[in-house]
């Protein structure tokens, strides 16, 4: 699942290609959002914006266009006119920027203000938003029996925080994942969210996960650079059983709320 700086891409690139008051043109040529698309074709896009994992296409007094990828959406974009369509697109936008096709994301909803905001209300801040409020994070995590590992990947806490930046944080950090959150002191939370505030924005910069410190980069240490799908280099993330590129020791794995945990034992100790 793309994790949040992807999501604050695509609304930047929403915003450059088809913004500026221009008309677009709507189809769903699934047809899965065909009453949606009809009701935005030929309206401009007077709007883009991230929460989390959510994607918010504004379309003035229409609403919004609410946006979640899920596990399998992805959104791809093209310059010129839109190409026939090929598979199963749930929503195509197309004007003099380009055009996008977005495909198999979980919701692809026509929504209200009120309904947008709901939606947010239900969302822990954004280390990516401005108007995020760290301290509300601290109050649910300050006083949860429930691990910092868990607590970092429950969007209702921290929204846009996905396995990678959870991982790599707490090892930056020197955190165990199996902390309670109300045993975490408030400077390490502070510690914890610049460092997601700093990794988030470098990925929306770059389009890309990069964690690890200069001195530990594949130039410092003289390394072959990591070759994964997911790109970017980091310290402990899918690494299971490699060597840590701090202490040298073995990086070990474990299943946490569902989700694979990576984390180097000597260097977060508990």
């Amino acid at each position: 699942m793309p994790e949040g700086h992807t999501i604050h891409r695509l609304a930047a690139e929403y915003a450059r290609r088809f913004g500026g008051g221009r008309p677009v043109t709507a189809r769903s040529p699934q047809g899965k959002f065909a009453d949606g698309a009809a009701l935005l074709d030929g309206r401009p896009l007077t709007a883009a914006e991230a929460h989390g994992k959510h994607l918010f296409l504004g379309f003035g007094d229409l609403g919004w266009v609410r946006i979640h990828l899920g596990l399998y959406g992805k959104v791809a974009f093209g310059d010129g006119p839109p190409p026939p369509p090929v598979g199963q697109i749930r929503l195509r936008l197309a004007g003099p920027g380009g055009h996008a096709d977005l495909r198999g994301p979980t919701t692809c909803a026509l929504i209200t203000d009120a309904e947008k905001q709901a939606v947010r209300d239900r969302l822990g801040p954004d280390p990516l938003r401005a108007d995020a409020d760290p301290d509300r994070a601290w109050r649910r995590i300050s006083a949860s029996r429930t691990t910092i590992g868990e607590l970092l990947m429950d969007q209702r806490v921290i929204a846009g925080v996905g396995n990678i930046y959870r991982a790599e944080v707490l090892f930056r950090q020197g955190i165990d994942p199996y902390r309670p959150g109300r045993e975490l002191e408030r400077a390490a939370w502070d510690a914890i969210w610049a460092d997601l505030v700093a990794l988030m924005a470098e990925g929306v910069a770059t389009g890309r996960i990069d964690t690890v410190r200069p001195e530990h980069t594949p130039e410092a240490m003289g390394r072959p650079p990591r070759r994964d799908d997911h790109g970017g280099e980091v310290y402990v993330y899918r690494r299971a059983h490699a060597d840590c590129h701090v202490c040298a020791g073995p990086v070990s794995t474990a299943t946490l709320a569902a989700r694979n945990l990576f984390w180097c034992p000597a260097c977060q100790p508990r």
